[in-house]
């Protein structure tokens, strides 16, 4: 089954010993080897294997396939990620779109670490066929922003799972923190399900 594309973005900040305590955002990619706990172990893309320390409250998600471009309407919730064009116009390499019953997490535009990417939490108010794509405006508080669409792109919903889906061999996308002592928290997973995966 084709490879999709789920991605989820988190920033978590505290304060420890009356000073501001940062953490850094950590991407880890890869297979899980084991689960014991709330210590998931994840052979990582790049060969090594890591630990990443799931929260007691931990939410685990998985993709689901079979939706294309007709189905984003207005009034629902998308994410997506999109890299500018050579004409100014933003394009999607990967969306999401949420159930009627979720709200949109984190909703606003902002750019990523790539150069020209951005990526958007934010409701649909419109969506028009045009000969570019399908023209998605995204709409947020303070502002919108207009996404196109391509033909072939995979559209996947993100669906709730729980820890039983975190199986050894199966595929993790998972946005973590790093504390100053380089321990990796994760408040959510990402993982594949039937053979659709997260983007690796």
């Amino acid at each position: 089954m084709a490879r999709v594309n789920i991605a989820l973005l988190c920033v978590v900040f505290a304060l420890a010993s009356g000073a501001a305590y940062s953490q850094t955002r950590v991407l880890v990619r890869g297979t899980i080897a084991g689960l014991t706990g709330d210590t998931l172990m994840v052979k990582a893309i790049e060969g090594r294997e890591t630990k990443v320390e799931l929260k007691k409250d931990a939410a685990v998600y998985y993709p689901k396939g079979g939706f294309n471009r007709a189905d984003i309407k207005p009034g629902m919730g998308m994410n997506t990620a999109a890299v500018e064009g050579p004409d100014g116009k933003l394009v999607s390499r990967e969306v999401r779109i949420f159930p009627p019953e979720r709200e949109v997490t984190n909703p606003g535009h902002r750019p990523m670490s790539e150069p020209k990417t951005t990526m958007t939490n934010a409701t649909v108010s419109a969506s028009v066929q045009t000969n570019n794509g399908r023209e998605v405006t995204l709409a947020y508080k303070g502002g919108s922003t207009v996404v196109v669409v391509p033909e072939n792109l995979i559209i996947v919903m993100p669906m709730e799972g729980d820890r039983s889906h975190l199986a050894v061999g199966e595929t993790v996308r998972i946005q973590a923190t790093m504390d100053n002592d380089g321990k990796l928290t994760a408040s959510t997973v990402l993982v594949s399900k039937d053979g659709v995966k997260p983007q690796q």
